[in-house]
Order: C-alpha cells, then sequence, then structure tokens
C-alpha cells in the first residue's frame, strides 16, 4: 500500500515526510498524469536566447509508434533568470544503452542547462500545436544528466563526489495553467539515466511545452534526445500474446494405452479436455465488511484464486494499543479463505513508514531494547499463531519509502526480521512488497534500488523468497513495466504484483490499462501471480479504479477480466488418431480429461501440466 510521494527536488535520499491517509484502508498513490498546480516559476531569462533549429516529427519509429516531441539538443529555451545553455557531445564511452521498447541508440548530443540558481530553473521546449491528442497513453523517453555545483566537485578524500539528485520532466499545459508529470530520475554526474514517464490528457490543449528541471541550485542539468511517444496498444498486445504463448504454454501428447476402444475404434473415441484451474493464479484484497456482501461474496468466490487482507493482519490492527491484541477478525478472514479453498498472502508482519506505525510503538522507539522487545513480540505472537497458514509474508513493508525501524534499531534489523520469521514459519515464502517501482517515476523506487535492498538483506542472512511489486498505477504502459521486470528478474525470485489497483475515470479507457498491465504480468517468466486491491466499487481504496458497480453490475473493467481469465483458460477438442494419441497445446495448470467412445463409454481422468520447455508425454491407462 502506498501513498501521494511529496517530491522534493534536490538529493534522491532525501527522507520523505510522512503522508497523510484518509484512514486506515485509505490511502493515495501518485500519478504520472496527476494534474497539478504549478510548481515551478517561470521567470523570464535574460542570459542566454533559444538553441534553434528544433525539429518534430509525426512519423513512426520501426515499432510503430508515432513520436510527438523528438528532441536531440536544439530548440530548448531556458527557464531562469541566469540559465544558461549549450551544446555538448558526449564522450561515446559513457553513452548509455538503447532506450526501452524502441531501441532507440543515444546521439551523443547534449543540452546543458548551468547557472541555475532556483529548484525550478532549467530548461523548455514547445510541443507542436496539436501534436498532444486526449485519451492517448503517451510515453517520456531521453536519458538525463547533471554537472556537479563546485561544492560538490572534490570529496573529502581529495576525489570526485557524484551526489544523486532528483530530475523531473512535466508537461506545461494550456499557458502554465495545467501541469502533468512526466517522470523523475536519480541523476549523478558522469552517468546518464534514462527517463520513463508517461501521462494522457482529458481533453486538447491550446498549448503544450516540455520542461526539465529539479536539483539544487548551482547543479547543472543535461538532458539528451528527450522524446514523447504515443504508445502503440494494439501492437504491444500483439506481441504479449506471442510472448505469452510461449511463457505460460505448453504442448501435450496424451497416449492412450489399456483400450483399443479408444485407440483403434471407428469412428475415434472423441476427447474433450477442460482447464479447471490456471498455474497463474489471480487474487483480490479482501476485508471483514465485504464478505458479509454476496455480492461480492459470489463473484470472489467465482473470479479469484487468493486472497489477502486488506488490513486485519497489520500491526495497527492487531494491536492498536499495547498489550490488547486482537487476532478475531484476521481469524474469520482466514476461516472464510478456508471454506472458499483461497490460499492467503500474509500483508504484514512490519511497515517501515513512519505514518503507519501506532502511537505507542512511537513513544518506546526512543528506547532501543524496549523497541527491540516489542518487534520480536510481534513476529513470536503473530507468525508463530498462524505457522503454516499463509504461503506468503510480506515481512517489512515498503521499506524503499520508510525507515522507521532500521533507523531506530539499525541496519541489521531488517535483515533479522526475515530471518526470525523464516525460523518461526520455515515454509512461508518471506516478500519484500514495494509501490512505484514499476512505474518509472519515483527515483526512491527503481528496480535498481530494490534489488540494492535484496541483496543488503540477504548480506544479513535474510532468505528473501520473493518480491512484490505492489501495482498502484494510472497510465501504465507496458514497455515501461517489462523493463522494470526484467530489471528484477535478475534476482532470481518469483515476482508477484501484490495490490493492483489502475485507476481511470473512464471505464473504457480502464479496461485497456488494466488489460495491458495484466497482460505484462501474465506474458514474463519471472512473475508468478498477481493480486488485485480489491474489485468493487465502494469496496476499495482508490476511487475509479473498479471492475464491479456498486449495484453488482461488471462494468468494462470487469469484463475485460473475465475475458482475460477466459483466454488464458485452456479447451481442447477432437478424436483420438491412428496412433493412439491426441495432441494439445495448453497453458499451465490442472485439467479433465473426457473420453467417450462410440459405445458411448466415458472416461474421466485429471493430470497437470507443468512448466517445461519439451512436449510433456502423458500415458492415460483407461
Amino acid at each position: 500500500m502506498t501513498a501521494d510521494i511529496a517530491f522534493k527536488y534536490g538529493s534522491c535520499l532525501d527522507p520523505i515526510p510522512p503522508r497523510q491517509t484518509q484512514s486506515r484502508a485509505t490511502k493515495v498513490t501518485p500519478s504520472s498524469s496527476q494534474q497539478h498546480s504549478p510548481g515551478w516559476r517561470r521567470r523570464p531569462s535574460t542570459v542566454s536566447s533559444s538553441l534553434t533549429g528544433h525539429h518534430q516529427t509525426m512519423a513512426c519509429t520501426d515499432h510503430q509508434q508515432e513520436v510527438v516531441f523528438d528532441v536531440n539538443a536544439v530548440g530548448w529555451a531556458p527557464s531562469g533568470r541566469r540559465t544558461a545553455l549549450s551544446l555538448h557531445d558526449e564522450d561515446p564511452a559513457r553513452l548509455p544503452a538503447a532506450a526501452i521498447g524502441d531501441g532507440h541508440r543515444p546521439s551523443g548530443r547534449y543540452v546543458l542547462a548551468a547557472g541555475r540558481d532556483d529548484e525550478d530553473d532549467g530548461l523548455r521546449q514547445a510541443i507542436a500545436p496539436g501534436a498532444l491528442r486526449p485519451r492517448v497513453t503517451y510515453r517520456v523517453a531521453g536519458w538525463i544528466s547533471v554537472a556537479p555545483a563546485p561544492e560538490e566537485e572534490v570529496d573529502g578524500g581529495g576525489g570526485r563526489s557524484h551526489h544523486a539528485h532528483a530530475v523531473a520532466v512535466r508537461v506545461s499545459l494550456d499557458d502554465g495553467r495545467r501541469i502533468v508529470d512526466g517522470g523523475a530520475v536519480c541523476a549523478e554526474a558522469g552517468r546518464w539515466a534514462e527517463i520513463k514517464g508517461a501521462f494522457r490528457l482529458r481533453e486538447s490543449p491550446s498549448s503544450a511545452a516540455v520542461c526539465v528541471h529539479g536539483a539544487p541550485p548551482g547543479v547543472g542539468v543535461r538532458v539528451m534526445d528527450l522524446r514523447i511517444i504515443a504508445t502503440d496498444r494494439k501492437a504491444r498486445i500483439s506481441h504479449l500474446r506471442d510472448k505469452a504463448d510461449k511463457v505460460r504454454k505448453r504442448d501435450v501428447v496424451l497416449r492412450f494405452a489399456g483400450s483399443s476402444a479408444a485407440a483403434s475404434s471407428s469412428p475415434p473415441a472423441s476427447v474433450r479436455v477442460v482447464q479447471l484451474s490456471n498455474a497463474f493464479p489471480l487474487g483480490s484484497c479482501i476485508n471483514g465488511a465485504v464478505i458479509q456482501d454476496p455480492v461480492f461474496v459470489d463473484l470472489f468466490v467465482n473470479h479469484f484464486d487468493w486472497a489477502v487482507f486488506e488490513n486485519e493482519l497489520k500491526w495497527y490492527w492487531t494491536e492498536a494499543r499495547r498489550g490488547q491484541l486482537n487476532y478475531a477478525d484476521a481469524d474469520r478472514l482466514l476461516a472464510f479463505c478456508d471454506l472458499a479453498g483461497k490460499p492467503v498472502r500474509g500483508h504484514c508482519i512490519f511497515w517501515a513508514v513512519d505514518g503507519e506505525v501506532q502511537q505507542w510503538i512511537k513513544d518506546v522507539g526512543g528506547d532501543r531494547g524496549q523497541l527491540m522487545a516489542v518487534v520480536k513480540d510481534r513476529l513470536r505472537g503473530l507468525v508463530s499463531r498462524y505457522a503454516g497458514r499463509f504461503p506468503h509474508y510480506d515481512v517489512n513493508n515498503e521499506m524503499l519509502h520508510g525507515r522507521f525501524y532500521r533507523d531506530r534499531l539499525g541496519e541489521d534489523v531488517a535483515a533479522f526480521m526475515f530471518r526470525e520469521a523464516a525460523r518461526l514459519d520455515p515454509a512461508a515464502a518471506l516478500f519484500v512488497n514495494d509501490y512505484n517501482v514499476e512505474c518509472g517515476n519515483d527515483p526512491r523506487a527503481t528496480p535498481e534500488r530494490y534489488l540494492e535492498l535484496v541483496g543488503e538483506l540477504r548480506r544479513g542472512g535474510a532468505t528473501v523468497g520473493g518480491i512484490g511489486v505492489q501495482g498502484h498505477l494510472r497510465n501504465p504502459v507496458g514497455e515501461i513495466i517489462c523493463d522494470a521486470l526484467d530489471k528484477l528478474s535478475a534476482a532470481g525470485l518469483p515476482i508477484w504484483i501484490t495490490e493492483l489497483d489502475v485507476t481511470e475515470p473512464d471505464e473504457a479507457l480502464r479496461a485497456d490499462d488494466l488489460e495491458m498491465v495484466l497482460r505484462e504480468a501474465y506474458a514474463h517468466p519471472a512473475v508468478e501471480g498477481v493480486m488485485l486491491w480489491g474489485f468493487m466499487e465502494g469496496r476499495m481504496w482508490r476511487p475509479d479504479a473498479y471492475l464491479v458497480n456498486s449495484d453488482g453490475t461488471v462494468n468494462d473493467a470487469g469484463r475485460r477480466f473475465i475475458e482475460l481469465r477466459r483466454e488464458w483458460t485452456s479447451d481442447a477438442r477432437g478424436h483420438v488418431d491412428g496412433e493412439g494419441q491426441f495432441k494439445f497445446r495448453g497453458f499451465h495448470g490442472t485439467y479433465v480429461l473426457h473420453l467417450t467412445t462410440p459405445a458411448g463409454t466415458k472416461s474421466l481422468r485429471t493430470f497437470t501440466v507443468d512448466k517445461g520447455d519439451a512436449p510433456l508425454v502423458l500415458d492415460i491407462d483407461l
């Protein structure tokens, strides 16, 4: 679960202010297209004139992506009283790798904005009138770096200092009356960071301009090959269908033995193979209120495979006041899931964000001994009580965005939590879990930083069993999500989308967005499951993300979800061939075989299709 980032320019390591939550079940997520009041102040430039030669094109790339803004290093104008722009050529040895998505290779030509005396100073450039259209998802691509301020040039040991600074791309609309975020990066001197932003407009703007700014005064901002690309949804989905066929399906050969009627009858025996369950689970969060709603329960039981408790297992719920334990709510939900046959993810043992820590824990936080004692009590009380009941645990939620326990008990406490949870419940897979890692718009939550966290935990003796990517999204771009998943897969751990909701007021666009995220997850070999953070109007944390209206009718997004489940369920029909075989290609999961001979004799068998590159050959003894 996540919250709005109060984005502060400066060091990427600056602490994040405590977030404001509307209730224990409510929180707000950042959005790459959320409208903002102008956070940057436009000032006339008196030092440097614009760099001329701006080039824009509507041509498509080799991947049929429409580029609406394509800038090498020319056409930029300075923003700020003293900002000066200059053109440079990068050392070829320092050029970054090709861009995600379309494989665009960096030109090496960049513009430097120097002399900045405010965080809002930088550079800007107009976008051609009419280039941006409503209801289209745009991807922001390119590379950003910084030139250090004079005080950063030399570190304490006499070497060069490499400070990381947050730099943002924003799109100014209607002469600055509207601002949309276009992504942000942690930029360092001597290294190029790829920008991976996205936005969508609800109406056509009267004017539009790209603005790049951030980093402290005195730090130069470098920009190379900034582009805005209209995503091609149809081409991406076609690619994902092909990819999913390779990742999630397998050739199967059923060889019938012991029945001459099946192998040699004329006409041949008929076969139907029906998939009972998919090896890739799709689940949802639940709470004590929704399981009292018959409509919700019917939808949940029939369309979802796993559950996770929205709040009832969190420490602030089970022990709101010190020593007053409440496991009754979690027990009721667990009994409900047992009856429905749904496995449950354990969310969460601890929460690292200060704003989600109850007051009594903060009160003892100044006493290291007391705080460590209650941490141990929490582990023993929760994990021992439910040992063997939760296949997964999110151990210390959102460590990329919070450090409550590490700041008071030391860095090793995070690994200790994993080690102790593993000792108390060896069968559970222990997850890290965080937000914005898949978005490309949060410099504190990049895949690289997430991998660093996993590495630190492992070096501390933690057995990390999985990586949780929350998935609170708006305007998702498939290439950006896939790039994050590719990077995270380097850890060699299962990845789950743990809290998916896609917010969009327009139901048709919401359906498209939800489909894109689900297809990206399903087609990626490292992802092993997806959990939705609710699905019903009035029963969800984020607005405009529901799949089912409050009256129980399924909307466009819900129908798309059901269609995907149907698409990912195999149902093959035919006849036993002359060699006594039946061949099909099916999704991984469990199946039931229906065999009917010409004489009307019927047989049923169940079998499982596991992952594998070679065809699965099964001997069916009738």
